[in-house]
């Protein structure tokens, strides 16, 4: 199966945050015979595991999340329209006409839309506001809530953008949950490099859960593993297009990314200020490989590396990403190229990871 073809069955496949069972199927399906050893968690991360060849040696973590943001049922009314709760940062000024799917038990799904006040209906004074979460509410047709209750959906139900996922000129696609799916078939195109070509250093691949909901899942991963270093794969916000300005110059189609500083600035106010051995390997590595690697220091955004970093003594992490476009919206896009030159990005990280390394500063 090739990159896209495996991109496009992520995408494609209903994995909100807390939710993401289909996910961990898929992924543990296709890394179980590319690794010499694996397992999921209680949390549902699948941690798989090649080993070095020098088994003494360093232990390396790669991690990309298997979950999408969404939407949660809070309450069923009587004339059968639902409300519903955000799961992550879900911009809510997209909301408004959204289609969506409702995940019913045993992985049944509920076609639906987000409603909104006819355009011909609108006051003047209200056609350009954004309606809040609040007062957003999901019509699947039913006229009862007996008959929303009837097609599975409860209170705890959760909500997603209708997935899909399509091909653009340039070697482009838009999709559903490019965040973090593009990641999670990065770790498999790693799997079926190194299967045939043994690191030196242990590699731990970990597809990691709940991300988008207050990054959780990577971090108990890190706590089994105990790695010598972690990198993160997961998505950076482009900013090249016209309606952005000053933004982090981050370019579609211009190959990968390595974060050099992410501060979230709300909620959770956590970031990473990457380590600098980690950060000049990697730039090492894209000399090494040919890959021309953009940096980005973006505030506003962070990925779970803010919080493997914590984990026991501490543990030296850098993001790297691939640009997307529209990102936290359903109509995502990104470069496959960025992509596939991420893949090679990190082989090469991989190749150099020193087999001692301890990662003291000063």
């Amino acid at each position: 199966m090739s990159l896209v073809e495996r991109l496009e069955k992520y995408c494609l496949t209903p994995a909100m945050a807390g939710f993401e069972d289909e996910m961990i199927k898929k992924l543990k399906a296709d890394l179980t015979d590319l690794v010499d050893e694996i397992r999921v968690d209680v949390l549902g991360n699948v941690i798989a595991t090649i080993k070095g060849t020098e088994p003494e040696g360093s232990d390396l973590m790669i991690f990309a999340h298997t979950d999408s943001l969404g939407m949660i049922v809070k309450g069923i009314e009587e004339n059968g329209f639902i409300r519903i709760e955000r799961v992550g940062g879900v911009p809510e000024r997209i909301l408004a006409a959204s289609n969506v799917v409702l995940q019913a038990p045993g992985g049944k799904i509920v076609n639906g839309v987000i409603g909104f006040v006819s355009h011909h209906l609108t006051p003047p004074e209200d056609k350009y506001k954004v309606k809040p979460i609040g007062d957003c509410y999901v019509d699947i047709g039913a006229t009862s809530a007996k008959e929303v209750e009837d097609a599975g959906i409860r209170v705890g139900t959760p909500v997603l953008y209708r997935p899909s996922f399509e091909r653009l000129v340039n070697n482009r696609v838009t999709a559903t949950s490019l965040d973090d799916r593009g990641g999670c078939a990065v770790l498999v195109e790693l799997a079926q490099h190194f299967k045939k070509n043994r690191p030196k250093v242990t590699l731990h691949l970990v597809g990691t859960v709940q991300e988008e909901f207050n990054l959780r899942g990577a971090m108990v991963a890190a706590q089994q593993i105990s790695p010598t270093a972690a990198i993160s794969i997961d998505l950076v916000a482009a900013s090249d297009t016209p309606d952005i300005k000053n933004g982090n110059g981050v370019v579609l189609g211009s190959g990968p990314v390595v974060g050099t500083y992410t501060f979230h600035g709300r909620g959770t106010l956590n970031g990473l200020i990457p380590h600098p051995r980690l950060l000049a390997l990697v730039e090492e590595s894209a000399k090494s490989k040919g890959v021309h690697l953009q940096r980005h220091a973006t505030m506003g955004l962070l990925t779970d590396a803010s919080y493997v970093q914590l984990v026991g003594g501490g543990i030296a992490c850098v993001d790297v990403s691939w640009p997307t476009r529209y990102t936290h919206s359903g109509v995502e896009m990104c470069s496959l190229g960025d992509l596939e030159e991420l893949k090679n990005l990190l082989v090469g990280v991989v190749e150099k990871f020193p087999t001692e390394e301890n990662f003291s500063r000063g």
